[in-house]
């Protein structure tokens, strides 16, 4: 069955997160983010979450939205879904002991040539109201149809123009087969396509893929070790499009440069094709 355009307005949630030490520091180990300011919750001033923590902590709300009855799709079509875009800007550091929150909102539905694009705008509070953190996250649903007109309710805020300034550098990260396992469990984000083989061959993979999620969180851990060494929760927005496979086992190329007020960046896999592109990450003040 179709999504339904109608759906669009459509929210999910709250629901309820305890930012934990545990659950912290684990995401930290999962993307091998071993700096002291997300790894040792001993240090004088305590520890920050990588800023992609937000997303996972933001994925039940993702989640959920796709199940709604008003939503429409059946959960064979839901597995025919890829994460197509990411836009999230943090509002606040996520340290260990906040009272989290988060909620859901279908904003966008539309016909593309694959099948049907959706934009979901998820947020991330304290338990007081206060933001954390408000992702747009694109999905597309290869082969699956839309009932309705094309609505478009909200999009992410503009960005400024950012030029790169000077050379543009290049990182190479190995790939362990087995990240998708643990970042799956240290994330809290499943699906079969990457940790299951047989799912995966079955809808038209060559293999398990890497979480684009994962791939975003170690070009970020590059980007605010080499430009942010010492303060990477001055890391204030990031976004970017998913274009391409990493299987795991085979290692990426982080390429980055800098820009007024933040970087640019992009993700190639083994085989030169870009996987992340168009990335862009904003710093705030220290």
């Amino acid at each position: 069955m179709p999504i339904n355009a109608s759906a669009v307005g459509s929210e999910i949630g709250p629901f309820a997160i305890d930012v934990t030490a545990r659950r912290c520091l684990a995401y930290a180990a999962a993307i091998n983010d071993t700096r002291p300011q997300h790894l040792d919750d001993a240090r004088e001033g305590g520890i920050t979450a990588p800023a992609m923590l937000a997303v996972a902590l933001e994925w039940p709300a993702s989640r959920d939205l796709r199940v709604t009855p008003e939503f429409g799709a059946s959960l064979e079509e839901r597995l025919r879904v890829v994460h197509a875009a990411q836009d999230t800007e943090i509002h606040s550091p996520l340290r260990p002991g906040l009272k989290a929150v988060s909620r859901g909102r279908l904003v966008a539905a539309k016909r593309i040539k694959p099948g049907t694009l959706t934009v979901s705008r998820l947020t991330l509070e304290t338990a007081a109201g206060e933001p954390l953190a408000t992702s747009y996250s694109t999905a597309i649903y290869r082969g699956v149809d839309l009932v309705g007109d094309d609505t478009v309710e909200a999009a992410p805020p503009a960005w400024p123009d950012l030029e790169p300034q000077g050379d543009w550098t290049e990182t190479p990260v190995p790939i362990a087969r087995e990240l998708p396992h643990a970042y799956t469990e240290c994330a809290d984000i499943w699906n079969p396509i990457h940790t299951e083989r047989a799912v995966a061959l079955a809808a038209g993979l060559p293999d398990i893929i890497l979480h684009g999620t994962c791939t975003l969180a170690l070009a970020l851990r590059e980007l605010t070790a080499a430009r942010l060494p010492d303060a990477p929760e001055r890391l204030k927005r990031f976004s970017c499009r998913f274009t391409g496979m990493v299987i795991p086992g085979t290692p990426i190329q982080v390429r980055h440069a800098a820009a007024e007020g933040g970087a640019l960046f992009e993700v190639l896999n083994a085989e030169g094709q870009t996987a992340v592109s168009e990335g862009r990450i904003l710093f705030g003040v220290g």
